[in-house]
């Protein structure tokens, strides 16, 4: 500030993350917006907050504090689903944890407040977003106010935030006092006059009735998810005591052009130097040589957050403002010609999912895909493809990789196969990520995904383009146990599935309940919000714990849990020495072994992932390792040295 000859500043931007200046940081977006529409801007990054003194240390902002969290809301980044305490946190300098206080938003408003009497305080960020309306937490295992109501803060920005925050900027400069800016798209306030609300709006049922009432907590995230669009979208009254929060109608997606104008402002891409000496921000190290292309999803998955916080309406920037980008990338003295991504939410949609929702807005009642696509879907990814064909041909690029998650029931609709084709030939650095979840179909429909027989259908198509293409390339399967609807049955139902297919999975999440998703809803109340069904919910640590281990029946330190599982469930046929088993009995256990020279079940046609040699087991797609053969020794290959 001393050296610009700033003595005196607008705002106050807080974060809890480490300073980034990269576009995947939304710090260091919201100060680059407002800093190109010329507000000075005082980026204060993982502050000291036991006292106001770290908040002070700037002087008094003129205008007023904006405060997030950070990239993560604050408890997902600091506990795991089994509410364990992290060890590692990427977003601090050399991943040192404690750099943040739990529920960071609550804790730096009210710092804010102590320093600043009087300034407007603004809080925003993925936290404020998902926690605007009354909430479960996971971690209280309660019901929680409006993030608003519990920090005290003046307004909440939700979304993307950029438009939001650059009007509430332009209207305090006016001197328009802070209660009275109630009519700001994507913004929430607290008032006991919610008729000065210039929007149409829906009354849901207050916070008492959700803290009291599950059906009630279920009705109103339905009518939030309900209302969360741009077009279509009214206003949310919901009752806090004796004043009523007002959640405004979200703003409307940026545009190609403006999402050209955010990503082409000056970033550093990188860390403060002052974050050297600890040994850097690992975050930055995927992002710094990728590229954000796109906005929104309207994937629907129930258990994802992204569609309530940035929309389920797909917005993407131009590709010359893409092909720029990348080719400033090659003039960074370590950039070594490999663009790590090009994607966002989900990397293969680029555009709205079908053209009436520009003018009438997402369908309120159904998703886009599950559980089978509209038949007004466009499924085209002619455009993606054109700007990856156009990264390709730029000089100093050696390849350029889609490593965010892909649809692939949406590329099994684009019936021009020429995007799935070159995905395969180029753009992937030896493992796919896709997300089959589960196998059973009742589970997948509660988690808003496609049905199993559409990613097998997906897997044959991958084996035979790989093969086409003369690849050994893998695809690595994300599973999700205990997510609601999931029951034991169904957990050990998915091992015999993997079994059967002789496939195995490192890479399983067990289901997390963050603030702001149906599937969070679910587990909370045991009633599906988008028909009110009732479904089932694994909420003991003791189930959770053991659906997560039939998932990874193969490791020995499972073996146990397993066990004990399969005993509660009265499968104890799957304990034993027959290859349809999954574990073997406990020291003295007697089992009853199929008879001898029978095969209990037929052996499954597993198709050949494409690879260097046909006929290869489905190993190849990432699922589990070849055996070694049994004459190996004999000719003195694999021995161990």
């Amino acid at each position: 500030m001393q050296s610009r000859g700033w003595w005196w500043y607008d705002i106050l931007l807080v974060t809890g993350d480490a300073y980034v200046d990269h576009p995947s940081f939304g710090a260091a977006v919201i100060s680059r917006v407002l800093e190109r529409s010329g507000y000075r801007v005082a980026v204060l990054a993982q502050p000291g907050w036991h006292s106001a003194e770290a908040f002070a240390a700037m002087g008094r902002p003129r205008l007023c504090v904006m405060i997030g969290s950070g990239n993560l809301d604050s408890m997902v980044a600091h506990y795991t689903a089994a509410r364990r305490r992290r060890g590692e946190d990427f977003y601090s300098p050399g991943k040192r944890t404690g750099l943040r206080p739990d529920r960071a938003v609550i804790v730096y408003a009210n710092r804010a407040r102590e320093a600043f009497p009087g300034v407007p305080v603004i809080i925003g960020g993925l936290e404020a977003s998902l926690r605007r309306f009354a909430h479960y937490d996971y971690w209280d295992d309660a019901v929680r106010s409006s993030a608003l109501a519990d920090s005290g803060a003046d307004l909440l920005v939700y979304g993307m935030g950029e438009t939001a925050s650059l009007e509430i900027a332009e209207q305090l400069k006016k001197k328009r006092p802070v209660a009275g800016l109630t009519d700001i798209r994507g913004t929430a306030y607290l008032t006991r006059e919610p008729e000065q609300c210039p929007f149409p709006h829906v009354e849901l049922p207050s916070l008492e009735q959700v803290r009291a009432d599950k059906r009630a907590y279920a009705e109103a995230a339905r009518a939030e998810f309900a209302e969360h669009d741009p077009v279509r979208g009214r206003a949310l009254f919901q009752r806090h005591g004796d004043r009523t929060l007002v959640v405004n109608p979200p703003a409307m997606p940026l545009d190609g052009a403006a999402l050209d104008a955010v990503y082409e402002l000056p970033y550093m891409r990188w860390y403060h130097p002052d974050y050297e000496k600890d040994g850097g921000v690992p975050a930055i190290d995927e992002v710094r040589f990728s590229i954000s292309y796109n906005r929104g999803c309207f994937g629907g998955c129930n258990f994802c957050s992204l569609a309530f916080h940035q929309g389920r309406m797909v917005t993407s920037r131009t590709a010359d403002s893409v092909v720029r980008e990348a080719e400033a990338l090659t003039k960074l003295p370590d950039f070594k010609g490999y663009i790590n991504d090009v994607g966002g939410p989900t990397a293969n949609f680029s555009h709205p999912s079908c053209k009436k929702q520009l003018k009438n807005g997402l369908c309120p009642n159904r998703s886009c895909l599950t559980p089978e696509p509209c038949p007004n879907l466009d499924a085209s990814h002619a455009e993606y493809l054109t700007l990856l064909r156009r990264l390709r041909a730029i000089p100093g690029i050696k390849k350029v990789f889609v490593r965010s998650g892909v649809r692939y029931d949406y590329m099994l609709e684009d019936k021009s196969g020429e995007f799935f084709s070159e995905l395969v030939k180029y753009h992937i650095s030896g493992q796919l990520r896709v997300a089959p979840e589960h196998c059973i179909d009742g589970v997948l429909d509660h988690m808003g995904k496609p049905h199993i027989g559409v990613y097998e259908k997906f897997m044959d198509r991958y084996a035979r383009l790989n093969k086409r293409a003369g690849r050994e390339q893998y695809a690595v399967p994300y599973l999700m146990s205990s997510h609601p609807g999931s029951t034991l049955a169904d957990a050990i139902a998915l091992a015999e599935y993997l079994n059967r297919r002789r496939r195995s999975s490192e890479q399983v999440q067990d289901f997390y309940p963050t603030p702001g998703t149906i599937s969070t809803c679910m587990y909370y109340t045991g009633i599906d919000p988008r028909d009110m069904s009732e479904v089932y919910a694994a909420r003991s640590r003791e189930e959770k714990d053991m659906q997560r281990a039939l998932l990874q029946w193969r490791r020995p330190d499972k073996r146990a849990l397993v066990i004990r599982a399969l005993k509660k469930a009265g499968r104890e046929d799957l304990i034993g020495y027959d290859e349809r088993c999954l574990v073997r009995p406990e020291h003295g256990q007697r089992v009853k072994s199929a008879p001898k020279g029978k095969r209990t079940t037929p052996r499954p046609k597993t198709p050949a992932v494409a690879a260097k040699t046909p006929g290869k087991p489905e190993y190849r797609a990432g699922w589990a390792r070849p055996k070694p053969k049994k004459n190996a020794a004999k000719s003195g290959k694999g021995k161990r040295r």
